[in-house]
């Protein structure tokens, strides 16, 4: 069960007299600590393997994988095709898939062929909306993977170059950048990046942080946490430190201090972390800030090879990455939370998900999963920003995913905390199912407020630093300001959701408004992104957010 904390921060941070500031601080630590947000829905019991790679393309479909040295899944390839791998120590002939597309508006499943091993790769999604995926384990560590979405009713499938890589790229993490290429950063035993596709020489670069930043024996330097700062840089999380990266010239622009306490944040310690929401990007300096949440104590990895399981960290650090001298501010989540996901929503809200209270990632080494997932509002107050939702009662564990889909909700799938797929004797059995959590905007209290976008179409093209007009309907009339979001779909994997990214576009200026007995159009215009380091290129699931209650979403490319 869900065992829910809340700290309250020093009572000068809200301009309330003494007295009635401690009421409310009460108030709202015990709202957050019982309050039961969202639903649960099951949408799948198995779609044949454990989903421990996602990424939501512009098509509506989600492709899923985990690993092909797993021994066979719980669904076949088609046609009767079979892998042949006799370096593979499971299964030297493999006939079942280790990826699948799943169509989140049938709820359907179809099998993939993926002959490299995929095993704690990465990736990110092109502007052209295919995904480019990297790296893994034995055959698959310098493999480049390409997957473009299907036209309507076409089969498509994985396509491979087999050394796209220049060096082995083992627990490494992808990022689109602003030209949209895609840089590649770390891995085990690699203390460099590259990019793909390959522009100039030399082709690796070498990155000496990622060798400061490594811990001898538990490597709490992979999976790095890497962002596009919205002046082109690359901010780079790994252990307890970060830079800013100009990637052009190899150079450390920025050093970012060492997160308080000094514990390690990423894999196999293995918090996560986002960019929170960009605003005001008309503003002549945009301000970026980046929230790491959970995690494990330092030396906890190897209490966990030894099965003594530490409590999980329950802080979440959070730095203003443009100040010309930031600092980590720290605050308390509602609980303790390893290999849990942080998933962004369209309204500018952040979900945490998944994972569990005590341990770190890696094979056995969690325990004592988290049900409950936690929302975190960035601009309320700090001390009341989180709030506990509705539990599952799956859980999910290492190897688990979250992202959000064109619909609001968030898709959750995997958990594989064992070598190959055991489903019966162990403590966590392998998960092959789909639930969707629904944040509480999509209650049906809210469909008065909820807005339906009717312009523009669903894979229109827009231009940067332009004007956009959209044209949406509300049952009821808007009380208050709307805003309009964009969202880049993420690569979900290890607790991290590279390329995560929301935008609040800025002058929302109303230009038209007619009303009928059952509903209101308005007219509205909005300026978009002026500059490719605020926005990579690509395909965005833009968003009407009235009241905290946001539409559907249409696909957009940023061009």
């Amino acid at each position: 069960m869900a065992r829910a904390k809340f700290s309250a921060k020093p009572l000068s941070l809200l301009f309330i007299s003494s007295a009635l500031q401690f009421l409310l601080l009460v108030h709202v630590a015990s709202a957050a600590a019982v309050a039961v947000g969202g639903r649960w829905q099951l949408l799948r019991r198995s779609i044949g393997i454990s989903a421990m790679h996602t990424q939501l393309l512009r098509n509506d479909r989600v492709v899923m994988f985990d690993l092909t040295d797993f021994g066979p899944s719980n669904i076949s390839l088609s046609g009767g095709k079979c892998r042949h791998s006799p370096n593979d120590g499971a299964s030297k002939v493999d006939c079942t898939a280790h990826s699948v597309e799943y169509d989140v508006v049938s709820n359907r499943v179809r099998p993939l062929t993926i002959r490299s091993n995929t095993w704690c790769s990465s990736g990110s999604v092109a502007p052209d909306g295919t995904l480019i995926q990297t790296g893994g384990f034995g055959d698959g560590e310098r493999r480049v993977r390409m997957f473009s979405p299907c036209r309507k009713n076409k089969y498509c499938d994985w396509k491979e170059i087999e050394n796209g890589l220049v060096v082995r790229r083992w627990y490494a993490s992808n990022h689109v950048l602003s030209d949209g290429r895609q840089i590649i950063v770390g891995g085990r035993g690699q203390f460099s990046f590259e990019f793909y596709p390959k522009t100039k020489d030399p082709n690796v670069y070498s990155l000496p942080f990622l060798a400061q930043t490594n811990d001898l024996g538990t490597e709490n330097n992979l999976y790095p946490f890497v962002f596009l700062n919205v002046d082109g840089n690359v901010f780079i999380f790994a252990n307890n430190r970060a830079i800013l990266l100009d990637h052009g010239n190899n150079t450390v622009v920025k050093t970012y201090p060492t997160i308080p306490g000094g514990d390690p944040r990423s894999y196999p310690s293995t918090g996560s972390a986002v960019l929170l929401p960009l605003k005001n990007l008309e503003a002549l300096n945009v301000e970026a800030e980046v929230l790491v949440c959970g995690g494990a104590t330092r030396g906890a990895y190897e209490l966990a090879l030894k099965n003594t399981f530490v409590k999980a960290l329950n802080t979440c650090a959070r730095i203003k990455i443009t100040d010309p001298n930031p600092k980590w501010e720290i605050e308390t989540m509602p609980r303790e939370r390893v290999m849990g996901d942080m998933t962004l929503l369209p309204n500018g809200h952040v979900l945490l998900i998944n994972g569990g209270y005590s341990g770190t990632a890696a094979w056995e080494c969690g325990r004592e999963p988290v049900f409950a997932p936690d929302l975190y509002r960035p601009d309320n107050p700090l001390g009341f920003r989180s709030e506990s939702q509705k539990q599952t009662s799956i859980p999910r564990m290492y190897h688990s995913t979250a992202v959000l889909l064109r619909d609001g909700r968030v898709l959750v799938g995997g958990s594989n905390p064992h070598r190959y797929y055991n489903f019966t004797g162990v403590l966590f059995p392998t998960d092959l199912s789909l639930e969707a959590f629904s944040p509480s905007y999509l209650d049906q209290e809210f469909s008065n407020l909820r807005p339906k976008i009717i312009a523009p179409k669903s894979q229109s093209k827009i231009k940067y630093d332009t004007k956009l007009k959209l044209r949406f309907t509300v049952s009821d009339e808007v009380k208050s300001p709307v805003k309009v979001t964009m969202v880049y779909p993420s690569f979900a994997t290890h607790s991290f959701s590279m390329n995560q990214r929301v935008l609040f576009l800025d002058n929302v200026k109303f230009t038209t408004r007619s009303k009928t007995a059952r509903k209101t159009t308005y007219g509205v215009e909005v300026k978009t992104p002026r500059s490719a380091n605020v926005a990579p290129p690509g395909y965005y699931m833009m968003f009407v957010v009235n009241q905290h209650i946001p539409s559907k979403g249409v696909w957009v490319r940023l061009l």
